[in-house]
């Protein structure tokens, strides 16, 4: 894996982390402390999954001559 990759899926993770925390903490507060423990770790995977396959590495910008002229 690059390490250049990372340099943007880790602060997507974290900014997932600290909003699922802040949303499950002010708007859920009737969520048990394990389950909102549990769905802010899934988010914060997840979004860390999504953003390594959705974020373009260096060199990946091809050029696509086949567009309309």
């Amino acid at each position: 894996m690059e390490k250049k990759r990372f340099k943007f899926v880790i602060p997507v993770m974290v900014i997932v982390a600290i909003g699922s925390v802040y949303m499950l903490r002010n708007y859920h507060a009737e969520v048990p402390d394990i389950e909102q423990l549990l769905i802010t770790i899934c988010a914060a995977l997840g979004s860390g999954v999504l953003a390594y396959f959705l974020f373009p590495q260096q060199g990946d910008n091809k050029i696509d001559d086949r567009g309309p002229y």
